[in-house]
């Protein structure tokens, strides 16, 4: 072994040491590694140049994730995702049924968007789903992840592990033009069969190896709002009941009464029959209030909102505390003119606990309220450091939902699908094609500029990039094909598909231990060297690479949608292995059984 060989091996083990012990975040070790074996260059040319660290970044690959966090993103801010599980998910007969009608739709949806905006929208939608039908969240939320996943697995934009490895292959192109590449559906003939028997061996042991757990409690907020909506008239929870509406049991929030016509209605039942113009007073804390001003059908009751300057998709919600200072304490809200003063409207006013039953606009403002703002960005810039206030903060995620553009995000999204499947028909790219989905998405008003530039996931992006640049001092470093080596020698009496098999695995235990997009950049360099060495074709080794880099359900670090609902659910690490190992098992099985059939090694 060459000492670039040697030193590349110990540095990555030290990567991985400083992962697992989280010492610090993922992009920060990876862009470490990858700056300390770019900088080795100046010794030996076995080691990536400064020239090749910068062209991981303009892999294609990850520019196209990249333009897809916003394709994402304008499913998620015109409610489409919220929208499509509404209808889907219904009412469930029992623990089996619920997580059926939770997968199948999931890993449908997964297939053709980022799996982290999907569970990131549902995980509430499903803990809200669980409480309603009386079940434990925890027997949902791992397979809500697991759905994903596995959905994901199917095509080529299901996974943006998936277009790593296809960006590494055009890479790879220019100096092997024998280097295949993934098609739109290429996956698909080993992801579907995966995802089917995937999730039907969770349907048939997660009564006995997901835990009953409560999930994680609430945080503790004192400030409660008392918030006033109104049920827009000829919107979809016009005319429906408060249990169909989805207004009972809200997380956080609960429904006090209603006023309809000047009559007052308190002790309100599920079956009561919500009317146009109806005020809906809620009380709850400021995350639950946010969902609220989200949902379709719902807008705020006070006409003062619909006379800001800004349009109304462009706005969020702000918390301020009036300071003993401020010019219009002492006053009523309208007395002071609180909109013109500050561009601004207050939806709700938190005073010590205390209940304020009067009309907003009546309401007198005194030092050390907090105020719920509906307002814009620059009211920020402009008041952050304003005397009026002690404290000026943008609650996050607060932006209102572009409901009315929900079915074009769709239809957006499904005519990309189309160009992509056509992609080898119509001469356009993966990336041109999500290009052009991301501009519609901004054009026909599913989202904002500013919320297009929020939607990318630039953490997640220089990690990749970074794993990308370590992948390559491994390929250049001699140290994938000595691996590549020893793999060869240890599985060779099983035949390529030993071999086959032995990477899978390799690939998987990176994804346990890292994160998905490094497993597959680190595992692809010797995935080449091992079919380079055995004189195969490569595609099956890539379609191997493709599965395990995602396909890692053992523990929380093998994707970031695990992380996401361990603690939503309640779960431990144990959770985990118990029922992640076998499935790992099962996925394995599933793809080193089926990929030579449909990829084979030779011709």
């Amino acid at each position: 072994m060459t000492w670039e060989a040697l030193l590349t091996l110990c540095t990555v083990g030290l990567m991985f040491y400083a992962l697992v012990r989280n010492v610090a975040s993922t992009e920060v070790v990876l862009m470490g590694v990858a700056t300390f074996l770019m900088t080795m260059s100046v010794f030996s040319d076995r080691f990536p140049s400064a020239r090749e660290f910068a062209a991981g970044f303009g892999n294609e690959g990850l520019l196209t994730i990249a333009v897809l966090f916003v394709v994402a993103a304008g499913l998620t801010e015109t409610g489409a995702v919220s929208l499509l599980a509404e209808r889907v998910l219904g009412r469930p007969r029992s623990t089996v049924d619920a997580q059926a009608r939770l997968m199948l739709p999931v890993s449908g949806l997964s297939a053709f968007m980022n799996n982290t905006p999907v569970v990131a929208m549902l995980v509430p939608v499903v803990k809200d789903w669980s409480r309603k039908a009386g079940l434990s969240p925890s027997k949902l939320l791992i397979p809500l992840s697991y759905a994903a996943v596995l959905g994901g697995t199917c095509t080529l934009i299901g996974t943006s592990t998936n277009l790593v490895i296809h960006g590494l292959m055009i890479d790879a192109q220019r100096t092997d033009p024998a280097m295949p590449r993934f098609g739109m559906w290429t996956l698909s003939a080993v992801g579907v069969p995966s995802a089917i028997l995937g999730m039907g061996f969770v349907l048939l042991v997660s009564a006995r190896l997901l835990p009953t757990r409560k999930g994680a409690p609430p945080s503790a907020d004192p400030r409660e709002y008392t918030v006033e909506m109104l049920v827009e008239p000829a919107s979809a929870i016009d005319g429906v009941t408060i249990e169909r509406a989805g207004l009972r049991h809200l997380p956080g929030v609960y429904l006090a009464g209603i006023e309809r016509n000047g009559e007052s209605l308190v002790a309100v039942g599920p079956e009561e029959v919500l009317r146009g113009n109806d005020q809906l007073i809620f009380v709850g804390a400021v995350d639950s209030v946010v969902d609220l001003h989200r949902m379709r059908g719902l807008i705020p009751a006070t006409d003062q909102v619909f006379k800001l300057n800004e349009p109304r998709p462009n706005r969020l919600l702000v918390e301020a505390v009036v300071s003993n200072t401020c010019p219009i304490a002492g006053k009523s809200i309208r007395e002071g003119g609180f909109r013109t003063r500050y561009d601004a409207v207050v939806i709700a006013v938190h005073r010590n606990g205390e209940r304020l039953r009067q009309k907003i606009g009546d309401i007198v403002l005194r030092p050390g309220d907090t105020l719920l703002l509906e307002t814009h960005r620059r009211f920020l810039r402009q008041r952050r450091n304003s005397r009026d206030f002690f404290l000026v903060s943008d609650v996050p995620g607060s932006s209102p939902r572009r409901h009315d553009r929900a079915w074009m995000a769709m239809a957006i999204m499904a005519a990309m699908v189309l160009v992509i499947a056509l992609e080898s028909q119509l001469g356009v790219s993966v990336l041109n094609a999500a290009l052009i989905a991301a501009a519609l998405m901004g054009v026909t008003g599913c989202l904002s500029a500013e919320q297009a530039r929020r939607s990318v996931e630039w953490p997640t992006l220089v990690a990749i990039g970074a794993a990308l640049g370590v992948g390559r001092a491994v390929q250049t470093s001699g140290l994938a094909a000595i691996s590549a080596e020893g793999l060869i020698d240890w599985l060779a009496p099983f035949g390529p598909t030993g071999v086959l098999a032995g990477v899978y695995l390799l690939t998987l235990v990176f994804t346990e231990l890292l994160t998905n997009n490094a497993a597959a950049a680190l595992a692809f360099p010797i995935g080449y060297a091992a079919a380079a060495s055995l004189d195969v074709s490569f595609l099956p080794f890539a379609v191997a690479m493709a599965m395990a880099a995602s396909a890692g359900f053992a523990t929380p670090l093998g994707y970031q949608t695990h992380l996401m609902v361990y603690g939503a659910g309640g779960y431990r690490f144990s959770d985990y292995l118990r029922i992640g190992v076998p499935l790992d098992a099962v996925v394995m099985i599933v793809t080193v059984a089926l990929t030579p059939r449909f990829f084979p090694f030779y011709g």
